[in-house]
């Protein structure tokens, strides 16, 4: 049986130009499906911070023409592989409209609805429609990855239509990370950049809101062939009115191909038995080590060195879908705690405020540190006792996971993938990986951070908690798995088989 051929359309890449969370997917899922034999391959925009020395840019392609509002817009193609693997990585070079600054113009255009961010996402997805011929090399399936390319499925129909001859109808899979961005955009707007009519694809017609808006991910979800979340219980959730951010009807729709995989981690990067970035390194063998990267933490902050105070961390975006509103509600109860509380991250401002206030209040029991900081939250996962993760809504998360393999034990609340990935501990059995509250009720938040504190008091009911966390799988070889079979039956179904 011939390899099957996936090509993933993207954004964001990590470490080549990253912003969030899917950047560390499309660098990391693509690694484990190459071990499963997939040819699988990457394109992603040349953004201007893209460091073409550093990841040794070859180009491929000059001058491919792209039919694009009324021009025929010349690009070229550049390439590397994806560092620590030979999966190839294309970058479609178009300055005026890709090259500026990094993946978004703005700091707040994550979710699209610029003309600018129209026009740079619009491009990207026309051009990639036209880098087979170059490449000399064609996809059995397209995988696309949220909003920035979700017209994608749609135009491929539409090309196929116009021109059967000569545009290849590909089978699609659209992966969901976030169902709260979404790309909406003038749809007449849209019309213009790709030279085609309302009236070319039904679901063009398909709109929702005060503006009626083009969706992106709206049309990605109505055109592809499969479409999976981030994990199991989002891919249920978002069928709902509470988590379905108005596209809960469409995907209803949809609903008989919707699936949940499960992201992974970097097990390479993310082992506390070689991670050059914390004090001492350790393993599930001897964990003990661990309370050496607790006085470092705590050194690190400015906050009194004492291993027998449990050191409470949250590395995350400081925000209120990151149950940030909760913990500022309880935040001097929790002071009054035999706690200490280490955060990181940035995001909104009244709640970095708040969090700011709090820290000048209680100088030895709360360290905030409002910035992305690599090495830092490394010492949080390695050198917290637990970890926060209260979100209002989580796809899937990567901090929970993380904060189990190094043996550091998460509070979160039943949603999404932290649902799936955090089973509630049990005294009495002594199972479970650690702290799962219900209802996004703050008093439910402290109620549960009691609770962990009361096991942390017990050295044997902890110390065997910490196994049980740090013995957990999450590597991306078991998600890849999940989607070779998910190309299986794209293929299987797909009537251009």
């Amino acid at each position: 049986m011939s390899k099957i051929k996936v090509l993933f359309v993207a954004a964001e890449l990590t470490p080549l130009a990253k912003v969030g969370g899917l950047a560390d997917v499309i660098g990391a899922l693509p690694k484990a499906l190459a071990q499963l034999k997939v040819d699988v391959r990457i394109v992603i925009p040349k953004y201007g911070i893209v460091d073409e020395k550093k990841y040794k840019l070859k180009k491929v392609a000059t001058d491919f023409t792209v039919p694009f509002k009324g021009k025929e817009e010349k690009a070229a193609l550049w390439k590397t592989t994806l560092p620590g693997s030979a999966v190839p990585v294309y970058l479609i070079d178009h300055p005026e409209f890709l090259g500026e600054n990094g993946v978004y113009y703005e700091k707040d255009a994550s979710s699209g609805g610029t003309p600018k961010e129209c026009r740079r996402f619009t491009f990207f997805v026309r051009a990639t429609m036209e880098i087979f011929g170059p490449l000399k090399w064609q996809p059995d399936i397209i995988h696309c990855h949220d909003w920035h390319v979700g017209i994608l499925p749609a135009l491929i129909k539409i090309l196929n239509k116009q021109n059967p001859e000569r545009s290849p109808d590909f089978t699609t899979i659209l992966t969901i990370h976030n169902l709260a961005f979404q790309g909406k955009y003038v749809p007449d707007d849209v019309f213009s950049l790709l030279e085609i009519k309302e009236n070319d694809w039904p679901t063009l017609k398909e709109r929702f809101g005060k503006n009626q808006d083009l969706n992106y991910l709206q049309q990605a979800i109505l055109n592809s062939d499969l479409i999976n979340t981030v994990s199991p219980t989002y891919s249920h959730e978002i069928l709902t009115p509470e988590y379905g951010e108005n596209l809960e009807s469409t995907l209803q729709k949809k609903a008989k191909i919707l699936t949940g995989i499960l992201n992974g981690i970097d097990t390479d990067r993310f082992n506390p038995a070689t991670d050059p970035e914390i004090k001492l390194n350790y393993s599930l063998k001897d964990f003990i080590k661990k309370k050496e990267n607790k006085q470092d933490l705590q050194q690190s902050v400015q906050l009194p060195p004492n291993p027998d105070i449990p050191v409470v961390g949250l590395v995350s975006r400081i925000t209120d879908q990151k149950g940030i509103d909760l913990i500022c509600q309880i935040i001097d109860e929790l002071a009054t705690l035999e706690i200490q509380l280490v955060f990181l991250g940035l995001g909104s401002k009244p709640l970095e405020q708040t969090l700011e206030k709090e820290a000048q209040k209680y100088p030895k029991k709360i360290a905030v540190r409002l910035a992305f900081d690599a090495h830092l939250a490394q010492q949080i996962y390695a050198g917290s006792d637990l970890f926060l993760m209260p979100s209002r809504f989580e796809p899937c998360g990567l901090g929970q996971m993380i904060a189990m393999r190094y043996g550091t034990v998460p509070i979160v609340r039943a949603t999404g993938g932290l649902k799936d990935t955090v089973q509630n501990f049990n005294p009495q059995t002594k199972t479970g990986t650690g702290f799962v509250f219900q209802n996004y009720e703050s008093q439910e938040l402290l109620a549960t951070i009691k609770k962990a504190l009361t096991v942390f008091s017990d050295q044997n009911s902890w110390n065997k908690l910490i196994q049980n966390s740090m013995s957990q799988d999450f590597s991306w070889l078991h998600s890849a798995q999940r989607y070779l079979a998910l190309y299986q039956k794209a293929l299987l179904q797909s009537p251009k088989s």
